[in-house]
């Protein structure tokens, strides 16, 4: 597995700049629509918890109207695809995070955990994981519970850690490879 680590950096950073190249005329694009779509700065940063539990600030592309507080259409959009989330590239090439790991989350959840589950803190935060894609509907299946937050607390995030442990424990470039075309083919139904 450690050896796996050494060609994940390696990996990470050469296909997001393979990435970022050809979809830097998009990203561009996008930045102006979320910008006229939310009249301010297209992009959304927040301080999020990577590995080893260190603080980075992740950046998304806007989809929230700051007047109304809730996604515009255009952000909708956006969401439903992920293109919200390719300025996310930015962060794996500075190395804040990778393709496959589990989501980065706010603080107060994974910068809590105890014990065997504070394991999940080796891994870098990622685009996506196998918990990102059981629970891409994850707003959905909250707003549809009397009190989201401990179901949040109780049922889902827990189910998330015990995901990525598996994932830290079964770590492989096969296994990441199966996680992207999983994704994508998510994404794209």
């Amino acid at each position: 597995m450690n050896y796996y680590r050494f060609w994940k950096v390696i990996f990470d950073c050469l296909l997001s700049i393979f990435l970022i190249v050809p979809l830097l005329p998009l990203l561009i694009l996008l930045f102006i629509i979320t910008s006229l779509d939310t009249r301010s700065n297209g992009i959304f940063c927040q301080k999020r918890v990577g590995q080893n539990g260190r603080l980075f600030i992740i950046y998304k592309l806007k989809t929230i109207d700051p007047q109304k507080e809730k996604s515009s259409s255009i952000g909708l959009v956006l969401r439903k695809y992920k293109l919200d989330e390719l300025p996310q590239l930015l962060n794996i090439i500075k190395g804040d995070m990778s393709f496959v790991g589990p989501r980065p989350d706010i603080e107060g959840y994974y910068d809590r955990l105890a014990g065997n589950d504070r394991r999940v803190l080796q891994l870098k935060p990622g685009l996506t994981s196998e918990a990102s894609i059981k629970y891409s509907n994850e707003d959905f299946l909250l707003k549809s519970q009397k009190d989201p937050l401990t179901y949040n607390d109780e049922v889902i995030f827990p189910d998330k850690v015990k995901m990525n442990l598996n994932y830290l424990e079964n770590m492989s470039f096969k296994e990441d490879i199966r996680i992207l075309w999983k994704t994508f083919f998510k994404i794209i139904k």
